[in-house]
């Protein structure tokens, strides 16, 4: 198998869209890592792989590709946020595999805020000329309160900055909020606040995922010293609710929604701001039926 071959360093994630391409670490770790929610990564010293390591791997990955006879038409760009690492060597990157991976159609990866806002605009239009042409960018929350709290690193509006910032140079993204993040003490800013974003930041797609307080991570002792308290289900249907209302605001954007992260208990999907009635109605059903004070089990593994 492909990772028998190259040089993969456990534990892996990506996004459920990306389940068919091909998983090529460009960094290992994340450069940040010091949002309080997250335990992606904290196993792992951050560092970016050197040409060389990222050469020799895709060498090996074409042979396999070829002795198979199968080519993917994706590549994912693993760690955190690949888009850190110089440009160079995501441009070398990127390069190799084109010439290497007949009928590759598009390369993309995790990204910060900082992470975009740090590259210049001719940098990503030859990342995108390249094929590097999608960004997931965790949004989380709208609202500078709960982005604080969670050390995200970044305010609600540099995401808008950052989503427009791609688009200009050619790339699409995909947004990710988290609901439930701000607890019920910041529910309802964190839902406005976050359709405002959205709204603001037109991405190609948006998808929601559900916190999960994982055991030994800072967001997992804040809710244990009362900073959040946990939303139970029909609390973050009602999130999910007054979120997807707000996104009736889209202007200018055609989003493809999507719900179907593991940790969502009720999935859905639909494409924005279009089907906002229709989703709505959907979620609607779903809170009149749910009882109250039912809580998701805290299982780390719905990440």
């Amino acid at each position: 198998m492909i990772f028998d071959i190259i040089d993969l360093e456990p534990p892996i994630y990506r996004p459920p869209s990306e389940a068919k391409s091909f998983l090529f670490p460009i960094t290992i770790g994340c450069s940040h890592n010091k949002c309080s929610f997250c335990a992606m990564y904290r196993s792992k010293t951050f560092r970016v792989r050197s040409n060389a390591e990222v050469d020799s791997d895709i060498d090996k990955a074409s042979a396999y590709f070829k002795k198979v006879g199968l080519f993917p038409e994706k590549v994912f760009f693993i760690d955190g946020d690949a888009l850190c690492a110089p440009t160079d060597t995501l441009l070398n990157a990127c390069k190799r595999l084109n010439n290497t991976l007949p009928g590759l159609k598009q390369i993309s990866l995790y990204a910060t805020v900082k992470n975009v806002l740090e590259k210049s605009p001719e940098e990503l239009k030859k990342m995108a000329e390249n094929r590097l042409s999608l960004a997931y960018i965790g949004l989380e929350s709208g609202c500078d309160t709960v982005l604080k709290k969670v050390a995200k690193g970044n305010t609600g509006d540099e995401v808008t900055l950052a989503c427009l910032k791609l688009k200009e140079a050619g790339w699409k993204t995909s947004l990710i909020a988290m609901l439930g993040l701000g607890g019920r003490e910041h529910s309802a800013t964190h839902c406005e606040e976050t359709s405002r974003i959205v709204c603001a930041s037109r991405p190609d797609f948006f998808s929601f995922l559900s916190t999960t307080a994982v055991p030994g991570t800072p967001y997992f002792n804040q809710i244990k010293k009362g900073v959040f308290t946990p939303l139970s289900y029909k609390e973050l249907l009602i999130e999910m609710r007054n979120i997807l209302g707000g996104l009736k605001g889209l202007k200018d954007a055609t989003t493809i929604f999507r719900a179907n992260h593991v940790s969502n208990h009720f999935p859905l999907s639909g494409t924005l701001p279009q089907d906002v009635d229709k989703l709505l109605e959907v979620v609607n059903h779903w809170i009149s039926s749910c009882p109250d004070d039912v809580f998701p089990d805290n299982n780390p593994y719905f990440l």
